[in-house]
């Protein structure tokens, strides 16, 4: 061995399912650790979790199982699950998504509801290179509380299981990286708390070109979509399994020139998708538009639905949720994933009325209406016009603004001091988009069911009923 040698960890994270974009990201990859490998050097290949995202028909129809295949072919060994893995797909679907995994699946903060782990995952591990050096790779991801519940999974704060594992992993471990899916802010917050010589960052899909000092941790996260992979450098001494120094960088996928084998596989992963996802679901004697700027019949057909489907007494969703009209005929189930491709679901939440009154009279502004919303897991264009269903709202429209004149719920004028039960989307009860609804104490959300699951059962109600 030389006087100094050094290991390499390659990470990934945010992907999305952007898997055209992955066909680049992976050839690096491959090519990295092909390189490092003939270069007699010890290379990792981590991904930092949201690989999947349902908004691609792939990961629809294989329920993330194509993602894996691509992950195992790209030669991933480490992964941390996200938000996407976790709380888009059912439990049964999340419990086989891991089945034909060739990597280890690190998540140390989910557990079932009688506290076992779940078997496809383990909370670290301790990855020995051939030069004697211990990595210690823990997993966590970002606890939210409700969907992991109304999943019947339960999620822990991570904190609490880095406190648990961290000391004897300190004492296993030469160099200890922590796999987080919990964002850049927290990422930051523990560094400046734990004694981890990396944290591997997603979630927040911050773009770090060069890899942050906070204290004595480096910090790295790669945006999103895998338009860039992280490189870490570990530099060792000879005699010394501490690193000597830690040095980083992302890498643009851009202009990388895609696998050819990667580019088969995801070829044929989209052939068997389509096989899928062209199953006709219902068929439908006339045509459905939608505005995103006015009332149309599509849009308010799904907030009746919804309505119904939630045993709701209104309803309101937004017509940017639809991301285009369904001509007549069948509708199979990939026009379905199309229309309403978000990881979205619905939402029962109690609210007083003098809150309801100022979220409606924010929704009509246009602001709201043509705002382009990234994130919550919204993938349209813009908000859209506000739909509701068992309220009446008399709104005017002058200087390109709307002015809301009244409310009625059913016959009787809105009441300030009457609780209402809303169905709505998980969406709105998130941040800042509307705080009367994100402060509501009381929030239900349907899990594992998508808006496009009410939008097929409307469809299928609405013409099997008629034919």
């Amino acid at each position: 061995m030389s006087s100094s040698f050094s290991v390499y960890l390659y990470h990934t994270n945010d992907i999305h399912s952007d898997l055209d974009q992955w066909t680049r990201t992976a050839a690096y990859l491959k090519e990295r650790e092909k390189f490092r490998q003939e270069r007699g050097e010890s290379v990792l290949l981590l991904d930092l979790g949201d690989h999947t995202d349902r908004v691609h028909a792939v990961t629809e129809a294989t329920r993330g199982k194509g993602n894996v295949e691509l992950m195992n072919e790209a030669g991933i060994q480490y992964a941390a699950i996200g938000n996407n893995e976790g709380i888009t797909f059912s439990k049964e679907e999340l419990n086989h998504m891991y089945d034909d995994a060739g990597f280890q699946v690190l998540l140390a903060n989910l557990f079932d509801t009688d506290g076992r782990r779940p078997e496809w995952a383990e909370p670290y591990s301790i990855h020995t290179t051939k030069e004697g050096v211990r990595i210690g790779l823990l997993g966590v991801t970002v606890p939210f509380y409700p969907f992991y519940e109304g999943l019947d999974w339960k999620i822990t704060d991570p904190e609490h299981v880095i406190e648990a594992f961290l000391p004897e992993l300190r004492e296993q471990s030469d160099v200890m990286v922590l796999m987080s899916h919990l964002g850049y802010p927290k990422d930051l917050e523990l560094a400046s708390s734990y004694d981890f010589d990396v944290i591997l960052g997603a979630h927040t899909h911050h773009l770090l070109e060069e890899p942050e000092w906070m204290d004595n941790t480096l910090i790295t996260q790669c945006g999103k979509f895998g338009m860039h992979a992280g490189e870490l450098e570990l530099r060792f001494e000879e005699g010394s399994q501490r690193p000597s120094g830690i040095v980083g960088r992302t890498v643009d996928m851009r202009r990388q020139k895609p696998s050819a084998v990667t580019e088969r596989l995801l070829g044929a992963l989209e052939d068997e998708a389509d096989k899928d996802m062209n199953e006709v679901v219902t068929e439908i004697a006339e045509p459905l538009s939608v505005s995103w700027t006015r009332d149309s019949p599509f849009a308010s057909l799904l907030a009746d639905g919804l309505r119904e489907w939630c045993k709701a007494e209104i309803s309101m969703l937004n017509s940017g949720l639809l991301l285009h009209s369904l001509p007549a005929g069948p509708v199979t189930k990939k026009d379905i994933h199309r229309l309403c491709p978000h990881p979205i679901n619905p939402c029962v939440v109690a609210v007083k009325g003098d809150v309801l009154e100022e979220v409606v009279k924010k929704a009509f502004t246009e602001e709201m209406i043509r705002l382009p919303l990234k994130g919550f897991g919204f993938r349209g264009e813009m908000l859209g016009h506000m739909v509701f269903s068992g309220m009446q709202i008399e709104a005017d429209y002058e200087y390109g603004e709307w002015t809301v004149q009244s409310i009625r719920i059913g016959d009787d004028l809105l009441d300030h001091a009457e609780t209402y039960e809303l169905a709505t989307l998980d969406m709105f009860t998130l941040g800042p988009l509307y705080t009367g609804l994100s402060n509501a104490e009381s929030k239900q959300y349907y899990m594992p069911e998508m808006m496009r699951d009410i939008l097929a059962d409307v469809l299928v109600k609405q013409y099997t009923a008629r034919s």
